[in-house]
């Protein structure tokens, strides 16, 4: 490498960050302050093809919204594609992660094609776990029908992992503060909410890693109030446009070098050549969907600020935790990252006063992407098995595929891991949403979700439950005493045989030695 590169390049870096080291913190993000357009969402779905096809049928069942889960991870790439090509006045995406992978590249094709074909669409992503390759998405900013936002973005533009820890420590305030959300929006008449962020991953199809997740279809009334969250944040000063993060002003010839890229690089999968489904059988006819009342849960952009005190707003916490309250019989719970904290471990335990019998499934340590979470939820699992509530903890490589999501195809590279979050209250209700059972979806981040109340549902989400946690998919973690002092046993089934491990299954001792390293740190609150 040339020498007088490599100096020139530091001392350009050292420039971006002196002045963070000189003025520290910021209350509001970079560019923030610029005048922006404000947009709302299309105000007459009922123009649109979707909107007239959904429509009849919600007219039909007196204010109620019509749900449909989507479990299979190539099933939620499918319909996204399928409700972009069907879009025909506006597109609303806001998303935690958009990676710039295979999925996320046949992403933008088509929302370029719909673009082109006149249809609006707003992208409002959020900045605190992007990387280089998820940069080139921005290109789509380009197309006059196509605008970008980036929720409480870095100062520091670039992906060198020191710049941005600097960064982030020297203003961990604002930066610890991000957007959650996953919602996807189709001309106000359609709408996905759920888990999945945007990502091969989250679409079951990298061998490295298939994160199980869900989607919800959503039509009807409750179409309308998740545009109007989407608006809030859309227009929320947090959100900048990404023409502002950067005094580069790209040339004339970038969108077009951007959709030879993708001719070229867009391998389509499998589910594309599928023929319509699963949004087609919605339409047709051949899927039902489940008609019923619900509540949309979410937190204001501004949650710190509603936290406080110092504005109005939404809290969604709040309105979960008193959910919870009114579980009399059973509460199943699913989520990835589950570190309850001293609030949840006390509902816990006036749960478990009633009674409430109370199961959870999370990531075991070989399933978890995330290290840091799980070292925080092994600080409680002792006393929660002794109040009586019941542990699993998913395998990295399941015995089956059912309640999974996954395709044959991946079941053999043993990389599954947890990323839905689902809980069936009473099996009468559920919830289904972006927000884990955690510290931090509680204080640091932004979340959404649907409370449903639907017995049908109810037992579609308690299966898949019950799936996941069969001894061939799952460790039940059991207590087991030894010289009057408990310990853990993680009991699964693995060639047809009841097994029990006396010391946590982990695919290498060292993974083993990180996590145990990590149970010392006092990070709860930001786990």
């Amino acid at each position: 490498m040339n020498r007088s590169v490599t100096l020139r390049s530091i001392g350009l870096r050292w420039f971006i960050v002196a002045p963070m080291l000189l003025y520290g913190c910021a209350s509001l993000p970079p560019g923030s302050g610029a005048p922006k357009r404000l947009s709302y969402a299309y105000a007459h779905p009922e123009e649109t093809l979707l909107g007239k096809q959904f429509g009849r049928d919600a007219r039909r069942h007196a204010g109620d919204s019509g749900f449909f889960l989507i479990n299979n991870g190539t099933d939620g790439l499918l319909t996204r594609l399928e409700l972009v090509r069907k879009a025909q006045q506006t597109l609303d995406l806001q998303y935690y992660i958009f990676r710039g992978d295979n999925s996320g590249l046949q992403l933008a094709d088509a929302l370029l094609r719909a673009a082109d074909r006149g249809v609006r669409i707003r992208i409002l992503v959020d900045d605190g776990d992007t990387e280089a390759r998820d940069d080139q998405l921005k290109r789509l900013a380009l197309h006059p029908n196509i605008r970008m936002r980036v929720f409480n973005p870095f100062d520091y533009r670039g992906h060198s992992s020191l710049f941005r820890a600097i960064e982030f420590a020297l203003d961990k305030g604002r930066l610890d503060y991000r957007m959650h959300n996953k919602l996807f929006i189709a001309d106000n008449a359609a709408a996905l909410i759920g888990g999945r962020n945007i990502g091969d991953a989250y679409f079951q199809m990298s061998p490295l890693s298939q994160l199980g997740d869900d989607d919800l279809f959503t039509v009807g009334p409750m179409v309308k109030q998740l545009s109007g969250t989407f608006d809030q944040f859309w227009n929320s000063p947090l959100a900048v446009p990404v023409e502002k993060l950067s005094d580069e002003n790209p040339d004339a010839d970038s969108l077009a070098f951007f959709r030879k890229k993708l001719e070229k690089s867009c391998k389509r999968c499998d589910a594309e050549r599928a023929e319509g489904e699963p949004l087609e059988s919605l339409i047709s006819g051949r899927s039902r969907l489940i008609w019923a009342p619900a509540r949309l849960v979410y937190d204001s952009p501004e949650k710190k600020l509603v936290e406080d005190g110092k504005m109005a707003g939404h809290l969604m916490h709040r309105v979960v935790e008193r959910r919870l309250a009114d579980v009399r019989h059973e509460l199943l719970l699913v989520s990835p990252f589950f570190v309850p904290g001293r609030d949840g471990m006390a509902q816990f335990k006036a749960m478990r006063a009633r009674n409430v019998d109370i199961r959870i499934l999370t990531n075991s340590l070989n399933s978890t992407h995330v290290l840091i979470a799980q070292s925080g939820y092994m600080h409680y699992r002792l006393t929660l098995l002794e109040e009586g509530v019941h542990l699993f903890e998913i395998k990295a490589a399941l015995g089956s595929s059912l309640g999974s999501g996954e395709g044959g195809k991946m079941l053999r590279y043993g990389a599954f891991g947890l990323h839905g979050k689902m809980w069936v209250l009473d099996r009468k209700s559920v919830y289904i949403g972006s927000m884990n059972l955690d510290e931090r979806s509680e204080r640091l981040n932004t979340e959404i979700g649907l409370i449903i109340d639907s017995p049908e549902l109810a037992r579609q989400v308690a299966r898949r439950f019950e799936d996941l946690t069969r001894p061939d998919n799952a460790y039940r973690v059991l207590l087991s005493y030894k010289n009057g002092r408990p310990g853990l046993v993680w009991q699964t089934r693995e060639d047809g045989k009841i097994v029990d491990y006396g010391t946590e299954p982990a695919s290498s001792e060292w993974r083993k030695l990180e996590v145990d390293l990590m149970t010392h740190l006092d990070v709860d609150g930001e786990l």
